[in-house]
């Protein structure tokens, strides 16, 4: 055999060794850190305030998540504190066991694979006495019950549901509530410095500044998917804010069926929107084939530069970060889908004239192993380490016949994720 025979049959066989042996797997991201937080009963947590919290233990702190200077410090809030929809009678009633409950905010350390809370911040009014988490408006949230579902309690107009957080860069903070929905400016105390809703809600009693600078349309979010995620934009003085899900636009049936949600981008000084976005969601069918389209949820984004955002995506099961460009969809901010008269609806049918947001898979956090369920604190220390955490709504389960809390047992976490690549 010649010698150009020989190597002809080795390069040969080296090529089928070649295409035999397995593709190399591509690298996930990889969890380097879960930590489980403290859960203190309600009336330690809040001494003085909530006398008697039915064997309520903290939680819901995973509602909103951002760094807090020093590395493993963080800035997290409640929402509005444990409530349940128990069915009385054949009707759904949103329960509130702790009323007297005021939704903080929450300096967590974590050191040594331990977490610490190590500063509490209730909100508050303009007099310094603290808020509730009670629903505003009989007519446009949810006629707020005691534990057991049987005695209505008062509205309170100064009542939030807030969602999420970000510092302020001056000592204060900037949230977002589910309830109007609204933008919330509060100072290094808690104080509600001022409230920003939209136009023509008429919210009446609040005993802090309450401004209507946001777009009327707004104000037919669906129950409890209101605002759900802010970011802040130093370069743009801006914050972008998300609805949780399509508006309920022009009826819930609607808002339910839509794929189709808003971000605006407001302005600091004013706190009046100068961008507005359709953001198209996910289909539920090959999202989470368990789930309905009305599960599908936006609970965190960050800015990653002016006009991209990291976004997520989830259901109660699954999430999904997306990198999200805004810069070249059709910015929607004072015009006709501002009124919610116009039809047809933005969230009925996406005209040709809209161009939404373009977006792209990130980070698949379904396909990380032992992530809990409902996460809904986002925030990255770096482009490729990723923070997390869940909300555990409490730990509510249900109430024995005694009023106290049969727990659920799910914990709040708190989960650092190193990245196989940078999110720029």
């Amino acid at each position: 055999m010649s010698r150009s025979m020989i190597a002809g049959l080795a390069a040969a066989a080296a090529l089928t060794t070649l295409a035999a042996a397995p593709a190399q797997a591509a690298p996930r991201p990889k969890v380097t850190s879960d930590v489980v937080l403290p859960a203190p009963a309600l009336a330690d947590f809040e001494k003085g305030l909530v006398q008697d919290d039915r064997g309520v233990k903290l939680g819901g702190i995973g509602s909103g998540l951002y760094p807090a200077g020093r590395r493993g410090d963080y800035w997290m809030v409640t929402d509005r504190g444990p409530n349940g929809e128990p069915k009385i009678n054949g009707e759904k009633r949103r329960t509130f066991p702790v009323p007297e409950f005021a939704p903080a905010i929450v300096r967590v350390s974590v050191r040594n694979g331990k977490a610490a809370i190590t500063r509490t911040i209730p909100l508050k009014n303009t007099d310094g006495t603290p808020i509730t988490g009670l629903s505003n408006q009989s007519g446009h949230d949810e006629v707020p019950y005691s534990w057991d579902g049987q005695e209505a309690l008062a509205y309170d107009p100064g009542g939030l549901d807030t969602e999420d957080i970000v510092p302020d860069g001056r000592g204060g903070f900037w949230l977002v509530d589910e309830y109007a929905p609204s933008l919330v400016h509060a100072g290094s105390d808690g104080r509600i410095l001022t409230r920003y809703v939209p136009k023509g809600l008429g919210l009446k009693g609040a005993k802090y500044p309450v401004k209507e600078t946001l777009p009327a349309v707004l104000a037919t979010r669906q129950q409890n998917r209101g605002f759900e995620a802010v970011g802040l934009s130093r370069r743009e003085n801006a914050l972008y804010v998300s609805l949780q899900s399509p508006l309920a636009n022009p009826d819930k049936k609607t808002g339910k069926a839509s794929h189709t949600a808003r971000i605006l981008r407001v302005d600091l000084r004013s706190g009046r929107p100068n961008g507005e976005w359709a953001h198209t969601m996910e289909n539920v069918a090959t999202f989470d084939p368990k789930a309905e389209q009305g599960d599908m949820k936006i609970s965190a984004l960050t800015v990653l530069s002016p006009g991209r955002l990291l976004l997520q995506e989830r259901t109660d099961a699954v999430a999904r970060l997306y990198t999200v460009d805004l810069r070249r969809a059709t910015n929607l901010a004072g015009g006709p889908h501002d009124d919610p008269a116009t039809k047809p609806s933005l969230e009925s049918a996406l005209p040709a004239s809209v161009k939404p947001a373009k977006k792209e898979l990130a980070v698949d956090l379904a396909a990380i192993p032992g992530l809990p369920g409902k996460i809904e604190g986002v925030t990255l220390l770096d482009p490729r380490t990723l923070v997390i955490a869940n909300d555990n709504d409490f730990g509510l389960g249900t109430f024995g016949e005694d009023g106290r809390l049969i727990d659920s047992g799910v914990k709040s976490h708190l989960i650092t994720i190193r990245l196989p690549r940078p999110l720029h």
